[in-house]
């Protein structure tokens, strides 16, 4: 993967994380930049424009979940990948940090190879989850077509009920993000519709079924990922 000219930001208030995870990324070809504190990570944000984004949740001025969210809120960010790097590991920290519209959620401690690998490979699933003009997802022997609402694996059309077609969409649009439960039943039902829980999980079922790919991951208390 050519990673020359991709830029990515880290904010951390730990200096000796900052100089570690930097070095490492600069010898993997990234363009690194570092913020001290959530308000500079915000400044530098703007001023980089990078294509990733790694944040501390506990930080000073501003929290990494603080961050996150000002920073969705607006179009220029909406597509700007983001991942949290912190200590904090119970699940509603977890659920909390993925709820702002994180991409990934990785623990502390990790080693530099480990974090660059979860880097390279984020970076990778989006590249091939690239739409089209019209929309239309590619990924490996899978093709999405939104406009003609079709689903072909390895050049055999599927048949999808709406919804079904809806939720892959949706999770396929950005391979190896978490996916929350709430925000697939808002995305693909809506607010005004009341479903239970199961019914996301019947849906997953028959999506595997009639793709015969194992593309949807379960990630157990939280909610749902694609990768293929």
């Amino acid at each position: 993967m050519d990673t020359k000219g991709k830029k990515i930001l880290i904010a951390d208030d730990e200096p000796d994380i900052l100089e570690i995870i930097q070095y490492n990324l600069q010898n993997e070809g990234y363009e690194v930049y570092t913020a001290k504190d959530g308000d500079d990570a915000l400044m530098k944000a703007k001023q980089v424009k990078p294509e990733l984004i790694i944040l501390d949740i506990m930080m000073p001025k501003k929290t990494g979940v603080e961050v996150c969210e000002i920073l969705r809120a607006q179009p220029a960010f909406k597509e700007t990948l983001i991942i949290f790097l912190t200590a904090l590991n119970d699940e509603s920290s977890q659920m909390k940090g993925l709820d702002t519209g994180a991409d990934d959620y990785v623990n502390k401690p990790i080693s530099p190879k480990l974090l660059i690998s979860r880097v390279n490979a984020l970076f990778r699933r989006v590249t091939k989850a690239e739409p089209t003009s019209n929309g239309v997802l590619t990924i490996d022997n899978l093709v999405i077509d939104p406009v003609k609402f079709v689903v072909e694996v390895d050049e055999k059309e599927v048949t999808l009920a709406k919804k079904e077609f809806e939720l892959l969409y949706l999770l396929a649009s950005r391979p190896g993000r978490v996916f929350l439960r709430n925000e697939i039943l808002n995305q693909v039902w809506g607010n005004d519709v009341i479903v239970g829980d199961r019914t996301i999980d019947v849906h997953i079922r028959k999506i595997r079924q009639k793709l015969g790919l194992d593309c949807i991951t379960t990630v157990k208390g939280v909610g749902y990922k694609f990768d293929l």
